[in-house]
């Protein structure tokens, strides 16, 4: 279970850099803020990358989909939590379809 617990924090913390990073790339570009939101973004996406390799998994494309999972979740917390827009039923029944499938390619047992 602690391994589910640490995977789950490090793929959210990853998904918040992320996210952080990519919207300061947004704020600037679309909503006309200064070119200085690129230095915490870029830092951001930095952070992100580190983050991701920190992953239980020992393939990168293996750990990349699976956080890709937490990524959907994490965007629609952004979604609500700092865009002020509630996710829809629609949203909400991906989103879990979404935590399924990372879970199944994490923790699935395998052969060598």
């Amino acid at each position: 279970m602690t391994i589910i617990f640490s995977s789950f924090l490090t793929f959210a913390a990853a998904a918040l850099a992320e996210i952080a990073g990519c919207f300061a790339f947004w704020a600037w570009l679309k909503l006309g803020k200064s070119a200085l939101w690129l230095v915490p973004g870029v830092a951001s996406l930095v952070l992100f990358a580190y983050l991701l390799t920190l992953s239980p998994s020992d393939y990168a494309g293996r750990a990349y989909a699976a956080y890709g999972g937490i990524y959907i979740i994490a965007s629609l917390l952004w979604l609500w939590l700092a865009e002020g827009h509630t996710p829809d039923r629609w949203d909400l029944v991906g989103g879990a379809t979404a935590l399924v499938a990372v879970a199944v390619i994490l923790f699935a047992p395998r052969t060598a």
